[in-house]
């Protein structure tokens, strides 16, 4: 079981635990990493996806907005993993990122990232220059109408406990999170995820076909994170359900995707 410190620690150590467990054996069957791999992970937090990479070698570069996150990655990863030489944690966009400064890569890591991220079709687009022409990105995120997709857990008040209510049209939600206390900063972000928001069918949209091609679709109706959170063992989603356009957004915790730009 893990040790509980610091929460961040914490989401340190659990970010890694399921990235080994289960997020790296899904990557491996297109791409069998070695230290020779370059990967990139956007929106990387603390750090914790990125430990088994470092540890394995490889080059890795990790990119995130969040100022305090990214000097807890650097104190995180200095301090569990083996090597932090061929590691660069930036402070920065994305969309600032400079192709000579970074270069393309064998992998790009975003886990619980695009449904952050507005404008997903452009952001996708955007993407491509970093990538080599058979490399793979790996996408993890909950489908927005899930029970929490809202990440409405992250409340302060009761609400924190209850599902669904995110879907809710934008002025009562607003309205519910502050009826219940909710802080300004706190709704402002709950409506930020809330305008960005992805569902499987808007996300498969969003891969321009003449771009991407997807090599994998996995969905779960209970996700691998939850091993390590809930003690839960992971569950894919019922082939009956997976099959049946926007209700199984409802039901489904967490969608995997391997993409590839089109040849």
């Amino acid at each position: 079981m893990i040790e509980r410190r610091s929460k961040r620690e914490l989401y340190f150590r659990e970010q890694d635990y399921t990235t080994e467990k289960y997020v790296v054996p899904y990557i491996q069957k297109y791409l069998r990493l070695s230290h020779q791999h370059r990967v990139l992970e956007i929106g990387c937090g603390e750090g914790g996806n990125l430990k088994y990479f470092i540890d394995e070698g490889c080059e890795v570069v990790g990119v995130d907005l969040n100022t305090k996150q990214l000097e807890n990655a650097k104190t995180f990863t200095k301090q569990f993993c083996k090597d932090t030489s061929k590691t660069k944690l930036l402070n920065l966009n994305i969309y600032d990122a400079k192709l000579e400064d970074i270069g393309q890569f064998d992998l790009i890591m975003m886990r619980d990232v695009i449904e952050h991220i507005p404008d997903q079709e452009k952001f996708l687009s955007f993407l491509m220059q970093f990538m080599k022409s058979n490399g793979i990105v790996f996408f993890g995120f909950p489908p927005w109408y899930m029970p929490f997709g809202g990440h409405q857990q992250g409340c302060r008040s009761i609400l924190r406990k209850v599902p669904y209510f995110h879907i809710l049209p934008s002025f009562i939600y607003k309205r519910l999170l502050q009826w219940f206390g909710e802080s300004p900063y706190a709704t402002d972000s709950l409506l930020e995820i809330k305008s960005t928001g992805i569902s499987i069918e808007r996300f498969k949209k969003a891969l321009l076909p003449n771009i991407w091609s997807i090599l994998d679709e996995t969905l779960y109706l209970i996700n691998p994170n939850y091993d390590i959170k809930f003690k839960l063992k992971p569950r894919k989603q019922l082939p009956v359900i997976r099959s049946i356009p926007f209700f199984r957004n409802f039901v489904t915790t967490c969608a995997y995707y391997i993409i590839t730009p089109k040849k």
